[in-house]
């Protein structure tokens, strides 16, 4: 007799259940939905549908305003900024996305094998992690890019390894849950491998606080990634990216032309907010579906 594994891509499966899931994150986080759905949009097509050239400066037109179709005026060296946000948007993302991918990776990957297995190997682990999180993400990420060059290549690669223990402890939690239900064990007792086992239903059935991290940590990776291309090790000019736009432009705000400062911080703000925002809500739904 063959004993069924519940699945969460079965179980909620349909345009009912995504409806539901949809309303149960409330107003708030909705919009936060839309706001990232947003960012993400323009960080794919910005650039193609930019106005001018984001990397063109124009010594004439130093903190000029709005005039023509530069709807947003210019920047510190004469480059319209509308452009340059469109440009910005896609290295402010591509960087976070990329963190997220790999730490999310490998952090899933050593929580399900230290619950799955237990014991010594997850006491190993467990102090491995906590060892892991004395050490600041931003830290590590600016000692890395200090050591082996200015670029977000170093920056994405430190913070990617520093932010693996955090999605590892929650998702170990969260597994061992799921490790000792019983109809893990039922499929044991069947004969299917383990991997097969972790990979079709111990995983799948956890996603849902996965994703919820990960939506989370890509808010974290963002403000950790524009910090560092603001002091200048990682983003390198002329290449548009929000928190290194900020460093441009600040002698802007003491010459009373704050609003190329002021637009790539806001559009730091608004989505780094809205994927915490949505981050919280899907971790609420996540948890209470278990």
């Amino acid at each position: 007799m063959s004993i069924a594994a519940p699945s969460i891509g079965t179980a909620r499966g349909g345009s009912a259940p995504r409806l539901a899931r949809w309303r149960s994150l409330g107003l708030l986080g909705r919009v936060a939905a839309v706001v990232a759905a947003g960012a993400a949009v323009i960080a794919v097509f910005g650039p193609l549908v930019a106005p001018y050239e984001p990397d063109s400066p124009d010594i004439t037109k130093i903190w000029a305003g709005r005039e023509g179709g530069h709807l947003l005026g210019y920047d510190a060296t004469g480059r319209d900024v509308l452009s340059r946000l469109f440009d910005g948007a896609r290295t402010a993302m591509l960087g976070p996305l990329l963190v997220v991918a790999i730490s999310v990776t490998i952090g899933v990957l050593i929580a399900v094998v230290a619950a799955w297995r237990g014991g010594r190997i997850d006491s190993l682990v467990g102090a491995g992690l906590d060892v892991a999180f004395a050490f600041p993400g931003i830290l590590i990420a600016i000692l890395v890019a200090a050591v082996f060059g200015a670029g977000i290549t170093a920056a994405v690669v430190a913070l990617s390894f520093a932010y693996t223990p955090y999605i590892a402890r929650v998702v170990r939690g969260v597994a061992m849950q799921e490790r000792a239900k019983p109809y893990i064990a039922a499929l044991e007792v069947q004969g299917i491998p383990v991997v097969a086992i972790c990979r079709r239903h111990l995983v799948p059935n956890i996603r849902g606080v996965i994703v919820a991290q990960a939506t989370t940590l890509f808010g974290y990776a963002m403000v950790d990634l524009a910090a560092i291309s603001f002091i200048g090790l990682g983003v390198q000019p002329p290449q548009a990216d929000w928190g290194a736009m900020v460093n441009e432009n600040l002698g802007g705000i003491v010459q009373g032309h704050p609003w190329p400062a002021a637009l790539s911080g806001a559009c730091l703000v608004i989505v780094v907010v809205s994927f915490n925002v949505l981050g919280e809500r899907l971790m609420r739904d996540a948890e209470g579906s278990r």
